[in-house]
């Protein structure tokens, strides 16, 4: 987007998503490659990167305090890139996120992580309703099977969904420039 600073946001790509659950994520292999060349190429353009970490609480695969909370080592933050530990879907709630992102003169947030129909669409969600322009890359994000949909149908639906027109806009991770 011209004239305004933009960000990548990556949400949740932590440790106890893969093969801790009993099962792995839709294309989480594919969303994973594709989310490392988009975050090697924004590093290496300058543009900021901002981390969310979800803390699910004892006994999570994703508790503060366990293996799972890591980042995949793919997609781990340098230590200059801002990490927001988050305990609800969404990464504003109950966090300094949106300031991090104001102090920053963010007004753009390109999205991608997991999971689709929770943190992902929750993240776009809330900056939309705070002003921001937000991207989904919609390669870039992936969730698991659930009794009614699969995982690629639920990324296909938020997709939709959120392109909209309203909330945000579609694009590859490759079209990211």
């Amino acid at each position: 987007m011209t004239g305004s600073k933009t960000a990548l946001v990556i949400i949740d790509v932590q440790k106890g998503m893969f093969g801790h659950t009993g099962y792995d994520p839709y294309d989480g292999e594919g969303v994973v490659g594709r989310l490392t060349e988009l975050l090697e190429r924004t590093r290496s353009a300058g543009t900021p990167v901002f981390f969310v970490q979800h803390d699910g609480g004892p006994k999570s695969p994703l508790a503060a305090d366990s293996p799972g909370f890591a980042f995949r080592e793919e997609l781990t933050p340098l230590p200059s890139e801002d990490v927001t530990v988050k305990k609800h879907c969404s990464a504003f709630q109950n966090t300094d996120f949106n300031e991090k992102l104001r102090t920053a003169g963010i007004e753009h947030l390109i999205v991608g992580g997991m999971q689709s129909e929770f943190c992902v669409d929750t993240a776009a969600r809330g900056a939309f309703e705070r002003g921001f322009t937000v991207t989904l890359l919609s390669d870039g994000h992936t969730t698991f099977d659930t009794p009614a949909l699969s995982g690629e149908q639920i990324v296909m639906h938020h997709n939709h969904t959120l392109d909209s027109g309203s909330f945000a806009k579609l694009a590859t991770c490759a079209e990211v420039n």
